[in-house]
C-alpha cells in the first residue's frame, strides 16, 4: 500500500463511499446546468455574458476543490495507531499508546427509525480522537480499525438516539451536535450505563 504521510506499510487506508462522490457531483451539475444555460441564453445576445461566465467559472472551481479534498480524506490503520486526513486537509495521527478504547454503536438518524453505525476512537481521558460515520465510512472500514487496533471494543447492542448519547458521553459528539442541557455525567462509560 506505500507509505502514505508517515504511516507505515502496512497500514489499512480506509476512504469515504464512492457514491457520495459521484451523487453530489451529478446533483451539481442537475442544478447548475440549467441555471447556466438559461443565463447564457439570456446574456449572450445582449453581451452581457461576462458575469456569467465568471460565476460559472467559480462554480466549477469551488466544486473541483470539493472533490479534491473528498479524494484526499481517508484513515489510515494498524496496531500502531491511527492517522486522518479530514476533508479540508487537516491531518491528525495518535499512536496506540493515546487510544484508550473504540465504541461502536447504531445511531438513529433525525426523524426517522433508520439507524447508522458510529465508531469512536476515545483517548485515555474519554476525549473524542476519531469519528467514523456510517454516512461516510462502511461498516466494514469501522470492523477494521476495531480490530486493527487491539484495544478494547466497547460494543453498544441497541441503537441510540442522538440525544441519549449527548446525556451518556458528550464529548464523543462535535460542538454542534451537542446540546446545553442534560450534560451532567460527561465522565460516564457508556457500556456500564448500557449494560454492556
Amino acid at each position: 500500500m506505500g507509505k502514505i504521510t508517515g504511516r507505515p506499510v502496512r497500514a489499512q487506508v480506509l476512504r469515504p463511499h464512492g457514491h457520495l462522490l459521484r451523487q453530489t457531483t451529478l446533483s451539481i451539475v442537475a442544478f447548475f446546468a440549467p441555471v447556466f444555460a438559461v443565463l447564457y441564453w439570456l446574456t449572450i445576445p445582449i453581451g452581457e455574458w461576462l458575469p456569467v461566465a465568471a460565476a460559472q467559472l467559480a462554480v466549477m472551481l469551488a466544486a473541483a476543490i470539493g472533490i479534491l479534498g473528498f479524494l484526499r480524506t481517508c484513515i489510515w490503520v494498524d496496531d500502531t495507531g491511527v492517522s486522518e486526513r479530514g476533508f479540508f486537509g487537516r491531518h491528525t495521527s495518535f499512536p496506540s499508546e493515546q487510544i484508550s478504547s473504540v465504541v461502536l454503536l447504531e445511531l438513529y438518524q433525525s426523524g426517522t427509525v433508520d439507524s447508522q453505525p458510529q465508531l469512536f476512537v476515545t483517548g485515555q481521558s474519554g476525549e473524542l480522537l476519531v469519528r467514523m460515520r456510517g454516512q461516510f465510512y462502511s461498516r466494514g472500514a469501522m470492523d477494521t480499525v476495531a480490530d486493527e487496533l487491539g484495544v478494547p471494543v466497547v460494543r453498544v447492542p441497541d441503537p441510540m438516539t442522538l440525544s441519549e448519547l449527548n446525556r451518556l458521553r458528550p464529548e464523543l459528539l462535535y460542538w454542534f451536535e451537542r446540546r446545553l442541557t442534560g450534560r451532567t455525567r460527561p465522565d460516564t462509560d457508556l457500556g456500564a450505563d448500557l449494560g454492556s
